[in-house]
């Protein structure tokens, strides 16, 4: 199979960490700060509503958790480039450490807090059932921390206590201080009552895993989102970076170049956003670099089903896909920050 010559892999994308370095491998794929002009975003509408979003956002997880006192700039700017890309849906949660203090300074201090979309997340238990007092302690630590009076969405994270939060979320959003709302799960193990809750009507998003390797939730669950007008909103689309490994330097396959793919991340992306009950996705980053990257997927022809299915297939079959995903999450990395993860550690 012949490559495009142009194509990049990830990792050459990335390297050098100097600014020196990031700013010519941004170039590398944008030729100036003005790349977006007179280029249309692709947009998605939310089901209830109609309002539209761009299809490709930012997700906070880990990457914007940086312990108090330590440099920060590299996050103000991969904001600064995400707007300036057209990019407006940000995606973060209590739990993300220091992640909501760090969007809603920067946001504020670019003044672009009226252009951003936030969907947030709440994660509660309650000393006792229908208690709320967690619930409510944690939205308004959300608020201040991101400067907003409102949450655009506020979904119940991982569906903890989800039976009871749903109902209080559905009060907030009934008095106005939330737009939507929803829950989330990045396991494909808790599907099934992800689609049970989805099947209620009630819900106006959900957050999923859903890659080029993770397909599980094309069983019912997207089906039952777009029977029931629920907003699909797509995380770890990467595979927490271990998609990349796979490919190392490989080049990105010459038949995808009608679509305007020369990275892996627009591969993986677009792969994603191509499926119509995908609303957005939320790859995270703290890398000025990868956005710059990541954002080229809002924009260009997106492949059918046709494609899809092939782009899926000549990954699939590339060595080494298959122990992709035996590797702890974000090999070669080693993130820092308020929260620590007990990521599991390949075994000898």
């Amino acid at each position: 199979m012949a490559h495009n010559p142009l194509s990049l892999s990830r990792r050459t994308f990335l390297a050098g960490s100097s600014a020196a370095a990031a700013a010519a491998a941004i170039a590398t794929i944008i030729p100036s700060a003005a790349w977006a002009q007179n280029r249309s975003p692709t947009m998605r509408a939310i089901p209830k509503t109609g309002e539209m979003i761009p299809v490709v956002g930012l997700g906070t997880f880990e990457t914007f958790d940086i312990t108090p006192g330590e440099p920060r700039d590299h996050v103000r700017e991969v904001i600064r480039l995400f707007h300036e890309a057209g990019g407006r849906v940000i995606d973060t949660s209590p739990l993300y450490g220091m992640a909501e203090v760090n969007v809603g300074d920067f946001i504020t201090e670019l003044g672009i807090t009226d252009d951003i979309f936030i969907t947030n997340k709440t994660w509660t238990t309650g000393d006792y059932l229908s208690d709320n007092s967690h619930s409510e302690r944690q939205l308004l630590q959300s608020r201040e921390r991101l400067w907003r009076s409102q949450i655009d969405v506020l979904q119940v994270h991982s569906l903890e206590n989800h039976d009871q939060v749903r109902h209080w979320l559905a009060q907030k959003k009934e008095q106005g201080s939330v737009r939507y709302i929803g829950v989330t799960q990045w396991s494909p193990e808790y599907y099934d009552t992800m689609e049970r809750l989805v099947n209620t009507g009630t819900l106006d998003f959900v957050q999923l895993a859903y890659t080029i390797v993770t397909r599980a939730a094309e069983q019912r669950l997207l089906d039952a989102c777009v029977a029931n007008g629920v907003a699909v909103q797509v995380n770890i689309p990467f595979e927490k970076a271990r998609l990349f490994t796979a490919v190392a330097e490989q080049p990105v396959p010459d038949f995808v170049a009608e679509l305007g793919i020369r990275t892996w991340a627009q591969y993986f992306l677009k792969w994603i956003i191509s499926h119509p009950a995908v609303t957005n996705v939320v790859p995270a980053t703290s890398q000025p670099a990868h956005i710059a990257d990541n954002m080229e997927a809002l924009y260009g022809d997106l492949p059918d089903q046709e494609m899809r299915e092939r782009m899926a297939k000549y990954y699939a079959e590339l060595p080494g896909v298959a122990d992709a995903l035996k590797q702890p999450p974000y090999p070669g990395k080693n993130y820092g920050g308020v929260v620590t993860w007990p990521f599991r550690r390949p075994q000898a």
